[in-house]
């Protein structure tokens, strides 16, 4: 590993391996880490199975990160509430009649008992990321780096804490419209921040993907990780390659060397953007 950090070290920011300063306290209330820089931005899916709690304290929408998409939650939340009530819910929501009991948790949302967001998705590539198995600095790289774009909230941190519910980025939500477009502008002003100066891992599935697309400079360093063949299997991977890079702990800047830290464990092939704007591929699969 030291050799492949000489070869790349002109593409790295310093490496956060070394972050023992940071808050041992890894609980949803740990927010020590957001007084560091960002290197790596990993944006993720959630996943439709999602765990829940009978007991707890409802969430504080103060206390959930990007606080800047406060307005934006609230209106999405408010619809997904109406629409929720009526008896045509299932259908307007894109979901079988069968998920009643899922879609019932839309109008408990000020009530409900929050669910850490490292805790409540369940689905195949947050099995393969499998949080509860990471080592204290690995779990402190991923509460920092990974992002999870959210239907209801927009944007969401491992830490944060929100009730169970089910939405997804495909559903024109009454009043609002198609939920990528309603969220596009408002994703477009926090997660450029958060990209810091790193590269941008977009493990997003298409539905999400178009809530937002990096821009200009940004776009240079936008990384779409790609797996070949059936889309469990594609989760799968992507949710090791997400798990990975936060056991690397390397702070890429750049595609060529996002590639180069990858295939330390996995096939890769990275191909160029097909124009500007678009994103490097990232082709990979396990050995």
């Amino acid at each position: 590993m030291t050799g492949f950090r000489e070869r790349v070290s002109h593409e790295m920011g310093p490496s956060h391996r070394h972050d023992t300063h940071l808050s041992q306290n890894l609980s949803c209330t740990a927010r020590t880490w957001l007084a560091y820089p960002r290197r790596v931005l990993i944006l993720l899916p959630p996943s439709e199975s999602k765990a829940g709690r009978t007991l707890g304290k409802p969430a504080n929408p103060e206390l959930v990160s990007f606080p800047e998409l406060a307005a934006t939650r609230s209106a999405v939340a408010e619809a997904l509430a109406r629409v929720s009530a009526q008896p045509d819910a299932p259908a307007r929501l894109g979901v079988s009649a069968s998920l009643g009991e899922d879609i019932a948790h839309n109008v408990r949302l000020d009530s409900a008992p929050a669910v850490c967001v490292g805790d409540l998705y369940t689905g195949v590539m947050y099995g393969a990321l499998d949080l509860p198995s990471m080592d204290p600095p690995t779990r402190r790289r991923a509460n920092r780096w990974l992002v999870v774009i959210s239907a209801l909230y927009g944007a969401l941190r491992l830490t944060d804490e929100i009730p169970p519910h089910r939405l997804s980025m495909s559903v024109n939500l009454d009043t609002l419209g198609p939920l990528a477009s309603v969220w596009r502008t408002p994703l477009a002003v926090v997660l450029p921040v958060a990209a810091g100066r790193g590269v941008i891992v977009d493990c997003r599935s298409s539905a999400y993907a178009a809530a937002w697309s990096p821009q200009e400079a940004l776009a240079t360093r936008w990384v779409q990780v790609r797996v070949p063949g059936a889309t469990h299997m594609a989760k799968h991977t992507r949710g090791l390659v997400a798990r990975y890079l936060c056991e690397a702990g390397v702070d890429a800047r750049t595609a060529s060397a996002l590639r180069r830290i990858v295939a330390q464990r996995f096939e890769t092939t990275l191909a160029r953007p097909a124009r500007p704007g678009r994103p490097w591929i990232l082709d990979v699969s396990i050995q």
